[in-house]
């Protein structure tokens, strides 16, 4: 069944940067900082979030399948089911080392989430 597109269903992507992320047990992990598109199927891939650090210094970015996120409307946000304990081993960069998105680099981080790889 298609979800025909609405002014609830689409989202612009300037919108979702800044957006928080939340596990399922309603904690705050971090924010949307960007998001990461495939160029030949225009499918979002990541959505690369900010965790760590204060005040935004010294925090790192960690890039989230996007298909492992969902947007909740009640918590004007997005749940994931990641704990912040997950994310110290999960693949991550800081704003001046972004990484080349592989599909070497891809797959690692698919694999983390135990999400499949296109």
């Amino acid at each position: 069944m298609n979800t025909p597109n609405t002014a609830s269903s689409v989202i612009s992507s300037d919108k979702v940067n800044g957006t928080n992320v939340y596990n399922p047990a309603g904690e705050k992990l971090g924010t949307i900082d960007s998001l990461i598109i495939d160029k030949i199927s225009g499918r979002v891939r990541y959505a690369v979030m900010e965790f760590g650090g204060f005040l935004g210094m010294g925090t790192d970015r960690y890039p989230l399948p996007w298909d492992t996120l969902k947007y909740e409307p009640e918590m004007g946000g997005y749940v994931v089911a990641v704990e912040k304990a997950q994310l110290e081993g999960a693949p991550r960069y800081t704003r001046e080392t972004s990484p080349d998105y592989t599909d070497e680099y891809g797959r690692r981080v698919n694999d983390y989430y135990g999400t499949p790889y296109f």
